[in-house]
């Protein structure tokens, strides 16, 4: 290896707030001493801070970075999460739980669901969700950890108070943190690789590699690189979202509350001190005025702050990793907060970076192969959010009645066309979700047309005792689980 290659990478971070410290807790914690990291931000700088639901993936993320949950849930003031109640989605007053785990019992030629509309079809199934540990768990208001990871969990957090817990970690292994604002990108004539950056008090801060999660203005990879962006808004066509955090009046759920309004949906986020509140919406359907009086009119407790509003234009940047940057967070693109895959971005993100770490220098083959993938991750991701929004069977307004009708891609429009001719649901490559895709598309009414024949060759008998065991045992095990608060009140005061 060359003696520059031996040299320390430096790492240089634009911006804070989560995806930055997610990502200083990363670098300083598994590169160590190969690295110097820097991370510029402005504490005149506000953070959208509202990425307050998460999904199992972070609980391998904390794994990977040796965090202690204990800790991280009592810096975070954080409750568990097993899932995501869509109420009003399907039409209004039906609501169903989309779960974290595993619906059921597959077997080697046909999923779960196969054996459940059999059963459905003679009168021996119950509502799909029965079916699941993680939903009944939620619905019971139940939590505990189970032996071998038996439920799939993932947190609400405060995202303020998470950016402050990793910022503590990274600076005890060593990072150095500049409080400034960026005024200017410095490029190199002979390559257009980043070469520094010009900080408004005079300071220049050199670097070999530079993460961007300056937010949605994307100073690195938009204004200095112009990657471009790739816009998803007339497939995902709300655009802005107000948020307000409001005191706790009841003990917290073990899940996200997703309520489908006029023209968008209403969040609620349960943390251990506070509710997180906010309303995504459509610009085009309903006025600032009119969602911000929609939220208050819905929330529970006294607000703990003024409702803000926050833009955002739903897609990707053309490269997440372009030259020698990389953009993470709402400089990378932007998913909107539907099934809480943002902080996952995040993390896929550094992680991928990580394993194809430039130590001998950057190399363009890297670079394809990484957007690649990350364009594989969002794309699975993007479908999966429209599948929502589309597959609805309301009509009791101009936003519901585009939704319904709009065009969708071509990979979206196959999976649901397979699911309901056949009732198969095939998980392509890594793509995150996998069980997800027939608990909302049963979910918002999407029933299909056929089973696998392969279902048949059971017995009357057979079926029943089979539909009869799942939903006994996951009955038997929740009812030994302890109130969520409860343990809560245990495992992480």
């Amino acid at each position: 290896m060359s003696n520059s290659a031996k040299q320390k990478k430096r790492i240089v971070i634009a911006g804070g707030g989560t995806a930055g410290w997610m990502a200083a807790a990363a670098f300083t914690r598994l590169l160590g001493k190969e690295v110097d990291v820097t991370l510029v931000e402005s504490s005149d700088i506000g953070t959208v801070g509202v990425g307050e639901a998460t999904i199992p993936t972070l609980v391998f993320f904390h794994k990977l970075l040796k965090i202690n949950e204990q800790e991280f849930m009592a810096a975070t003031n954080a409750t568990f999460k097993l899932g995501i109640n869509f109420e009003n989605w399907k039409d209004r007053d039906h609501a169903y739980l989309h779960a974290f785990g595993v619906t059921g019992k597959d077997c080697w030629a046909a999923g779960f669901q196969h054996f459940w509309l059999r059963g459905l079809k003679e009168g021996l199934a119950t509502d799909f969700g029965d079916y699941c540990l993680e939903r009944q768990a939620a619905h019971g208001n139940k939590f505990a950890h189970l032996p071998k990871n038996g439920l799939n969990y993932a947190f609400h957090m405060d995202a303020t108070k998470y950016a402050l817990f990793l910022r503590n970690l990274a600076e005890k292994e060593g990072l150095t943190r500049v409080d400034a604002k960026i005024a200017d990108v410095t490029l190199r004539e002979d390559n257009g690789f980043i070469q520094n950056l010009l900080l408004d008090n005079g300071e220049v801060i050199e670097g070999d590699i530079f993460i961007d999660c300056t937010g949605f203005r994307g100073l690195l990879i938009e204004k200095a690189l112009h990657t471009g962006y790739e816009d998803w808004s007339h497939w995902l066509p709300c655009d802005s979202a107000v948020a307000v955090q409001t005191e706790s009046v009841s003990t917290p759920i073990p899940y996200t509350r997703s309520i489908a309004r006029e023209a968008g949906w209403q969040w609620r986020i349960p943390l251990q001190h506070r509710v997180g509140n906010g309303l995504v919406f459509c610009s085009n359907y309903v006025s600032d005025d009119d969602a911000i009086s929609s939220l208050m009119s819905n929330i529970e407790g006294t607000p703990l702050t003024k409702p803000r509003i926050i833009r955002f234009k739903t897609g990707r940047r053309r490269k997440q990793w372009n030259k020698n940057c990389l953009a993470l967070g709402l400089a990378s693109g932007f998913l909107e907060p539907l099934e809480s895959t943002s902080i996952h971005l995040i993390q896929q993100g550094i992680v991928r970076f990580l394993r194809m770490f430039p130590v001998a220098g950057i190399v363009e083959e890297d670079i394809t192969e990484f957007n690649r993938q990350a364009d594989f991750d969002i794309e699975h991701i993007r479908d999966f959010i429209i599948l929502h929004y589309h597959v609805t069977q309301r009509t009791d307004t101009p936003f519901w009645r585009h939704c319904r009708h709009m065009d969708i891609p071509e990979s979206l429009s196959h999976r649901i066309e397979l699911f309901k001719k056949t009732a198969r649901v095939f998980r392509e490559g890594s793509e995150l979700f996998d069980d997800s895709w027939q608990q909302v598309m049963i979910g918002q009414g999407l029933m299909p047309e056929s089973y696998h024949p392969i279902v048949d060759t059971m017995s009357r008998q057979e079926l029943e005792a089979l539909l009869n065991g799942i939903r006994h045992g996951i009955t038997k095990t929740v009812e030994k689980l302890p109130p969520h608060q409860d343990y809560i009140a245990r495992y992480c005061s």
